[in-house]
């Protein structure tokens, strides 16, 4: 017999997103069941944001011995125990498993289904024996790895970010497909573990980036091994003869190959919607397999459907999922008119070392819109803590409307997703530069390169022999 129960909402997957969204409503009053076919915690927390961090902290502890010698410190790396490594990352994950628990979440009062949902009508779901009649139904279910239609590549044992982190071993040679965040990410974290690494990218190297501070990851990647094959296309897979896998490549120096031990697939990430029978929930799908959804998140075709985090589409990170969580409670519970939050004042940073961190327009699309705007910049090798630190590679570039309105920013340097946060607040409060400049910011941080930055709009007024004859003239009368 099929169990019938009663809700407010009812959300389909138990990542970021669905658990936000469930962990609020269901604490504010409403009657919440969550379906989640998998683990808890979704992608972020077991195959994504989590371990990837947990990786690359490795990573940065034993590139950090490899340099010390730079403050006068006698320091080696000897061989890496990948289990050990291993263990920091499962460790990273089981910390924060708990917070994600179905123990925890029914402890909020959440109803707790661990099995695949289905729509059986336009506000009814069913799965592992439960029908849910809801007033609302959020879809949260994700994404995963998106496969290129590569000849070979069916035949090979690739990796995505779901098996990379479950190796035995560190990899001999990591061929790492796709130069995007998470390929640069995957890829600097295991060349500083002891692979050798080869990347493979049809276009260049984090391509939707500012292209300036995308360089200084370049170069750094190159400098600690990393081979590139830029504007290279993978063409056919094969299994290696010597063991490992051989991918051919065409690009702007003819036809060649790359031969490895082990091959990640990093080339992006597909919204899929398979086994929901969203017909049967009368919500409607656009041509390209996304939801039609207004601008609150709610299906076009049936007014009870929302979605959020990357089945809405668009962004897919995981604080766009709070964000979206955050626009549901306000829609659902207090019929507030909520909208998603604007692409352009949603933060980005690829994880990499030197971190590169943006939010709002790169001047390539400022210019391709052909918006007037400023440059205003300030580099890390005139920052006094960087200089301390012997780490003084990297920069901020603010882009500046006429009348000092904050566009965009890009940072590229050590830590510095910490430090755009003050820009994250500008551009979404609509501040200008004039807002920022004032700020007293402790020194020594790095945060100073944003105030410098800011302060340099102000330069050619402050130091003009206009402002020279005034000081005079006032001077006389002191």
């Amino acid at each position: 017999m099929t169990e019938r129960i009663e809700a407010d909402i009812a959300v389909i997957g138990a990542g970021a997103a669905g658990l936000s969204v469930a962990a609020g409503a269901s604490q504010m009053g409403a009657r919440v069941v969550l379906f989640e076919k998998g683990v808890m915690g979704g992608d972020c927390l077991n195959v994504g944001c989590v371990p990837s961090k947990a990786l690359l902290a490795a990573g940065h502890a034993a590139q950090n011995a490899r340099r010390a010698a730079r403050y006068g410190v006698d320091a080696s790396v000897g061989a890496i125990d990948w289990h050990r490594v291993s263990a920091h990352v499962k460790d990273a994950i089981a910390t924060i498993a708990p917070l994600d628990s179905v123990e925890r979440y029914e402890g909020l009062g959440v109803t707790v289904i661990q099995a695949e949902a289905r729509f059986t009508g336009p506000r009814e779901i069913s799965g592992g024996g439960v029908a849910v009649a809801a007033k609302y139904i959020v879809l949260a279910t994700g994404s995963r790895p998106a496969v290129p239609p590569i000849p070979g590549l069916s035949d090979v044992p690739y990796l995505t970010n779901e098996g990379i982190f479950d190796l035995p071993s560190c990899p001999e040679h990591l061929i790492v497909l796709g130069g995007g965040p998470i390929g640069c990410e995957l890829a600097q974290a295991h060349l500083r573990l002891g692979a050798k690494v080869t990347v493979i990218e049809a276009q260049s190297l984090l391509g939707n980036d500012d292209p300036e501070a995308a360089e200084l990851v370049r170069r750094t990647l190159i400098s600690e091994g990393a081979e590139l094959r830029e504007g290279s296309k993978a063409t056919a897979v094969a299994a290696a003869q010597t063991g490992g896998i051989t991918v051919t490549v065409e690009g702007l120096d003819g036809p060649g190959t790359v031969s490895g031990s082990h091959l990640l697939v990093a080339v992006g990430r597909k919204v899929s919607f398979d086994g929901l029978d969203l017909e049967a929930g009368h919500v409607g799908v656009g041509d390209r397999g996304a939801l039609r959804l207004d601008a609150g998140l709610r299906s076009n075709t049936n007014s009870r459907v929302f979605a959020v985090g990357d089945a809405a589409g668009g962004m897919q990170f995981t604080h766009v999922a709070g964000s979206h969580a955050s626009t549901l409670i306000k829609r659902l519970l207090f019929k507030l008119p909520a909208r998603a939050i604007a692409p352009d004042q949603i933060p980005r940073v690829t994880y990499t070392d030197p971190e590169l961190a943006q939010i709002g327009p790169t001047e390539t699309v400022l210019r391709e819109k052909r918006v007037r705007f400023e440059v205003l910049r300030w580099g890390l090798a005139d920052n006094d803590r960087a200089t301390a630190e012997a780490d003084r590679d990297g920069f901020v570039k603010l882009l500046i409307a006429p009348n000092g309105r904050i566009l965009g920013a890009t940072l590229v340097g050590t830590g510095v997703g910490e430090t755009l946060s003050v820009l994250i607040l500008a551009i979404s409060k609509k501040m200008k530069v004039g807002d920022i400049a004032p700020l007293v910011v402790p020194y020594p941080t790095r945060a100073e390169i944003v105030k410098r930055a800011a302060g340099s709009w102000y330069v050619p007024k402050l130091f003009s022999d206009r402002t020279k004859c005034i000081v005079r003239f006032l001077m006389r009368f002191s």
